[in-house]
Protein backbone atom coordinates (compact mmCIF):
# COMPACT_ATOMS: atom_id res chain seq x y z
CA UNK A 1 0.00 0.00 0.00
CA UNK A 2 2.92 2.26 0.61
CA UNK A 3 2.91 5.10 2.96
CA UNK A 4 0.97 8.33 3.47
CA UNK A 5 4.11 10.09 2.27
CA UNK A 6 4.67 7.89 -1.09
CA UNK A 7 1.02 8.01 -1.90
CA UNK A 8 1.44 11.92 -1.34
CA UNK A 9 4.20 12.57 -3.39
CA UNK A 10 2.76 9.79 -6.47
CA UNK A 11 -0.46 11.94 -6.44
CA UNK A 12 -1.08 14.73 -8.97
CA UNK A 13 -3.11 18.18 -8.23
CA UNK A 14 -6.05 16.85 -7.48
CA UNK A 15 -5.00 13.85 -5.26
CA UNK A 16 -3.47 16.34 -2.82
CA UNK A 17 -6.25 18.82 -2.79
CA UNK A 18 -8.82 16.35 -1.42
CA UNK A 19 -6.07 15.02 1.14
CA UNK A 20 -5.70 18.49 1.94
CA UNK A 21 -9.14 19.66 2.29
CA UNK A 22 -10.27 16.31 3.95
CA UNK A 23 -6.96 17.05 6.60
CA UNK A 24 -8.39 20.89 7.43
CA UNK A 25 -11.84 19.40 7.59
CA UNK A 26 -10.55 16.65 10.32
CA UNK A 27 -8.66 19.30 11.91
CA UNK A 28 -11.73 21.79 12.53
CA UNK A 29 -14.06 19.05 13.42
CA UNK A 30 -12.20 17.71 16.08
CA UNK A 31 -11.22 20.71 17.36
CA UNK A 32 -15.01 21.91 17.39
CA UNK A 33 -15.81 18.45 19.45
CA UNK A 34 -13.81 18.80 22.17
CA UNK A 35 -14.45 22.55 22.54
CA UNK A 36 -18.32 22.18 22.22
CA UNK A 37 -18.09 19.06 24.75
CA UNK A 38 -16.16 21.44 27.21
CA UNK A 39 -18.66 24.35 26.34
CA UNK A 40 -22.07 21.73 26.70
CA UNK A 41 -20.99 19.97 29.78
CA UNK A 42 -20.11 22.73 32.01
CA UNK A 43 -23.66 24.51 30.73
CA UNK A 44 -25.68 21.32 31.78
CA UNK A 45 -23.77 21.36 34.71
CA UNK A 46 -24.62 25.13 35.62
CA UNK A 47 -28.51 24.51 35.09
CA UNK A 48 -28.29 21.75 37.18
CA UNK A 49 -26.96 23.94 39.50
CA UNK A 50 -27.77 27.61 39.12
CA UNK A 51 -31.21 26.71 39.47
CA UNK A 52 -32.02 25.53 42.47
CA UNK A 53 -30.24 28.07 43.85
CA UNK A 54 -32.13 30.96 42.12
CA UNK A 55 -35.22 29.25 43.66
CA UNK A 56 -33.61 28.76 47.33
CA UNK A 57 -32.30 32.75 47.26
CA UNK A 58 -34.47 34.95 49.52
CA UNK A 59 -35.01 37.49 47.23
CA UNK A 60 -34.35 38.76 43.36
CA UNK A 61 -30.74 40.43 44.25
CA UNK A 62 -29.45 37.36 45.99
CA UNK A 63 -30.87 35.03 43.38
CA UNK A 64 -28.82 36.58 41.03
CA UNK A 65 -25.94 36.78 42.72
CA UNK A 66 -26.37 33.09 43.14
CA UNK A 67 -27.27 32.92 39.40
CA UNK A 68 -24.38 34.93 38.33
CA UNK A 69 -21.97 32.85 40.61
CA UNK A 70 -22.74 29.49 39.11
CA UNK A 71 -23.89 30.42 35.70
CA UNK A 72 -19.92 30.10 34.52
CA UNK A 73 -21.45 29.99 30.91
CA UNK A 74 -24.09 32.35 30.59
CA UNK A 75 -27.11 30.37 29.67
CA UNK A 76 -29.35 31.16 32.56
CA UNK A 77 -28.77 34.44 33.76
CA UNK A 78 -29.72 35.94 30.14
CA UNK A 79 -33.13 34.99 31.29
CA UNK A 80 -33.13 36.41 34.91
CA UNK A 81 -31.79 39.97 33.17
CA UNK A 82 -34.65 39.92 30.75
CA UNK A 83 -37.38 39.11 33.02
CA UNK A 84 -36.17 41.63 35.25
CA UNK A 85 -35.61 44.26 32.20
CA UNK A 86 -37.79 47.08 32.80
CA UNK A 87 -39.05 48.79 28.92
CA UNK A 88 -37.72 52.49 28.17
CA UNK A 89 -40.43 55.04 28.81
CA UNK A 90 -41.92 56.07 25.70
CA UNK A 91 -41.40 53.60 23.20
CA UNK A 92 -43.92 50.92 21.81
CA UNK A 93 -42.66 48.40 23.72
CA UNK A 94 -43.82 50.14 27.11
CA UNK A 95 -47.08 51.10 25.55
CA UNK A 96 -47.51 46.69 25.23
CA UNK A 97 -48.71 44.85 27.64
CA UNK A 98 -46.35 43.53 30.83
CA UNK A 99 -47.34 40.42 29.95
CA UNK A 100 -46.24 40.27 26.26
CA UNK A 101 -43.47 42.45 27.07
CA UNK A 102 -41.94 40.20 29.20
CA UNK A 103 -43.10 36.89 26.97
CA UNK A 104 -40.95 38.71 24.07
CA UNK A 105 -38.17 40.06 25.76
CA UNK A 106 -37.98 35.96 27.50
CA UNK A 107 -37.95 34.98 24.05
CA UNK A 108 -35.24 36.80 22.66
CA UNK A 109 -33.08 35.90 25.35
CA UNK A 110 -34.04 32.32 24.70
CA UNK A 111 -33.13 31.85 21.21
CA UNK A 112 -29.81 33.87 21.74
CA UNK A 113 -28.62 31.33 24.21
CA UNK A 114 -29.45 28.34 22.29
CA UNK A 115 -27.93 30.63 18.86
CA UNK A 116 -24.83 30.21 21.61
CA UNK A 117 -25.32 26.32 22.11
CA UNK A 118 -25.54 25.43 18.99
CA UNK A 119 -22.94 27.39 17.62
CA UNK A 120 -20.85 24.83 15.21
CA UNK A 121 -23.25 22.44 14.90
CA UNK A 122 -24.17 23.26 10.70
CA UNK A 123 -20.38 22.67 10.11
CA UNK A 124 -20.20 19.15 12.06
CA UNK A 125 -23.45 18.45 9.98
CA UNK A 126 -21.89 19.81 6.69
CA UNK A 127 -18.41 18.00 7.34
CA UNK A 128 -20.36 14.72 8.01
CA UNK A 129 -22.11 14.83 5.00
CA UNK A 130 -19.77 15.81 2.31
CA UNK A 131 -15.94 14.38 4.09
CA UNK A 132 -17.16 10.58 2.41
CA UNK A 133 -17.92 12.15 -0.84
CA UNK A 134 -15.00 13.86 -0.97
CA UNK A 135 -12.74 11.00 -0.28
CA UNK A 136 -14.69 8.85 -2.67
CA UNK A 137 -13.94 11.60 -5.27
CA UNK A 138 -10.65 11.34 -4.78
CA UNK A 139 -10.59 7.62 -4.74
CA UNK A 140 -12.48 7.66 -8.20
CA UNK A 141 -9.46 10.36 -9.62
CA UNK A 142 -7.29 8.10 -8.43
CA UNK A 143 -8.02 5.06 -9.85
CA UNK A 144 -8.74 6.78 -13.10
CA UNK A 145 -5.15 8.08 -13.65
CA UNK A 146 -4.11 4.79 -11.87
CA UNK A 147 -5.69 2.85 -14.83
CA UNK A 148 -4.12 5.39 -17.42
CA UNK A 149 -1.30 4.71 -15.96
CA UNK A 150 -1.50 1.11 -16.51
CA UNK A 151 -2.93 1.42 -20.19
CA UNK A 152 0.09 3.33 -21.53
CA UNK A 153 2.70 0.90 -20.07
CA UNK A 154 0.20 -1.79 -21.37
CA UNK A 155 0.41 -3.96 -18.35
CA UNK A 156 -2.36 -5.12 -16.84
CA UNK A 157 -2.21 -7.80 -14.27
CA UNK A 158 -3.75 -7.80 -11.10
CA UNK A 159 -0.35 -7.16 -9.45
CA UNK A 160 -0.43 -4.05 -11.21
CA UNK A 161 -4.03 -2.96 -10.45
CA UNK A 162 -3.58 -3.86 -6.81
CA UNK A 163 -1.51 -1.62 -5.40
CA UNK A 164 -2.56 1.30 -7.10
CA UNK A 165 -6.04 0.89 -6.31
CA UNK A 166 -5.54 -0.21 -3.52
CA UNK A 167 -3.63 3.36 -2.35
CA UNK A 168 -6.98 5.20 -3.79
CA UNK A 169 -9.11 3.35 -2.24
CA UNK A 170 -7.29 5.20 1.46
CA UNK A 171 -8.82 8.21 0.04
CA UNK A 172 -12.39 6.94 0.83
CA UNK A 173 -11.56 5.21 3.75
CA UNK A 174 -10.59 8.74 5.05
CA UNK A 175 -13.69 10.50 4.22
CA UNK A 176 -15.04 8.44 6.38
CA UNK A 177 -12.81 8.27 8.70
CA UNK A 178 -13.80 12.16 8.76
CA UNK A 179 -17.01 12.20 8.88
CA UNK A 180 -17.96 9.34 11.41
CA UNK A 181 -16.72 11.68 14.60
CA UNK A 182 -18.75 15.00 13.15
CA UNK A 183 -22.31 12.76 12.47
CA UNK A 184 -21.81 11.20 15.75
CA UNK A 185 -20.81 14.40 17.84
CA UNK A 186 -23.46 16.09 16.05
CA UNK A 187 -26.09 13.87 17.57
CA UNK A 188 -24.48 13.54 20.63
CA UNK A 189 -24.67 17.81 21.14
CA UNK A 190 -28.18 18.03 19.53
CA UNK A 191 -29.04 16.13 22.46
CA UNK A 192 -27.48 17.85 24.87
CA UNK A 193 -29.08 21.05 23.67
CA UNK A 194 -32.41 20.33 23.48
CA UNK A 195 -31.80 18.85 27.24
CA UNK A 196 -30.74 22.41 27.91
CA UNK A 197 -33.64 23.75 25.99
CA UNK A 198 -36.23 22.50 27.79
CA UNK A 199 -34.69 23.20 31.44
CA UNK A 200 -34.60 26.84 29.71
CA UNK A 201 -37.75 26.79 28.68
CA UNK A 202 -39.12 25.80 32.18
CA UNK A 203 -37.29 28.06 33.98
CA UNK A 204 -37.85 31.22 31.06
CA UNK A 205 -41.98 29.99 31.77
CA UNK A 206 -41.39 29.79 35.80
CA UNK A 207 -39.77 33.25 35.74
CA UNK A 208 -42.72 34.55 33.72
CA UNK A 209 -45.21 33.52 36.34
CA UNK A 210 -43.26 35.06 39.00
CA UNK A 211 -42.54 38.41 37.65
CA UNK A 212 -46.40 38.78 36.62
CA UNK A 213 -47.55 37.87 40.45
CA UNK A 214 -45.00 40.63 41.62
CA UNK A 215 -47.31 42.70 39.37
CA UNK A 216 -49.59 41.88 40.78
CA UNK A 217 -51.27 40.41 37.38
CA UNK A 218 -53.15 37.54 35.96
CA UNK A 219 -50.79 34.51 33.49
CA UNK A 220 -52.10 35.34 30.09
Amino acid sequence: MGSFWQIWSEGDAIHRVVATVLLLMSMSAWVLILWKSWILVRARRDLALAVPAFWAAPDWAAARLQMQALDREQVALPLLDAALQTSPAGTLEAAGNVGAQLTRRLRDALHGVLTQLQFGQVLLASIGATAPFIGLFGTVWGIYHALLGMSASGSMGIDKVAGPVGEALIMTAAGLAVAIPAVLAYNVFGKWVGACEAELEGFAHDLREMVLQDHGLRSA
